[in-house]
């Protein structure tokens, strides 16, 4: 924080108005830099689950169950690779949340609840709303895609299809399809249980600090 960086300099015995404007700047380019990746990711995860929006409009303007089959085949394989590059952006995310949490409790302890306390606090509460956001839409990514059968299920394909469609339905539930992070295939329980952990942390953190 502005205060602690002005009482280390102090102590050094070097100019502290020049050095903590230096360590304001590394701070905010740091955050910012956060904040664009964070930007990045909610962009492709959005993009993602609009894809599957795509493909059920599709289905419906056009049941086919062979281009059903031939367009999941598509869609699958682009969630698979979106989600292999953004994975470890998305990890790191969490890491910096991971941290940015204890640094937030620890302005609040040193700066008090003040006005004044705003601006130091915002960028770190912006980080981590963001990589919570980015979280929320991988997760309905994959809910998205667990609801395409009973989409499918629901259609008609003309008489004598029922087999085809069962067997399209079942492959499709096979798959798996969704987001993935390192292998695992994230789902909104998994999101909630990871900000429900962090919000009882930062609680208990916080009553002890403060």
């Amino acid at each position: 924080t502005l205060e602690v960086a002005y009482h280390a300099f102090d102590a050094l015995g070097q100019p502290s108005h020049v050095l903590a404007k230096a360590h304001v700047a590394i701070v905010v380019v740091l955050r910012g830099v956060l904040v664009c990746v964070t930007a990045c990711v909610v962009i492709i995860c959005r993009s993602l689950g609009v894809s599957v929006d795509m493909f059920c409009n599709q289905v419906l303007e056009r049941p086919s169950l062979v281009e059903v089959a031939h367009d999941w085949n598509v869609l699958q394989a682009v969630l698979r690779k979106a989600s292999a590059y953004v994975e470890f952006c998305l990890v790191a995310l969490h890491a910096a949340s991971a941290f940015a949490v204890p640094a937030l409790i620890a302005d609040f302890s040193l700066l008090g609840l003040h006005w004044r306390s705003v601006p130091a606090i915002l960028p770190g509460a912006l980080v981590i709303a963001g990589v919570l956001w980015a979280t929320v839409l991988a997760a309905m990514v994959t809910d998205r895609c667990t609801r395409v059968p009973a989409l499918i299920n629901s259609l008609s394909f003309g008489p004598g299809t029922w087999r085809e469609r069962q067997h399209t339905i079942d492959y499709i539930v096979s798959s798996a399809a969704g987001f993935y992070v390192c292998d695992v295939r994230l789902t909104t329980a998994m999101a909630l249980k990871f900000m429900y952990t962090w919000g009882i942390i930062a609680f208990a953190v916080s009553t002890k600090v403060l």
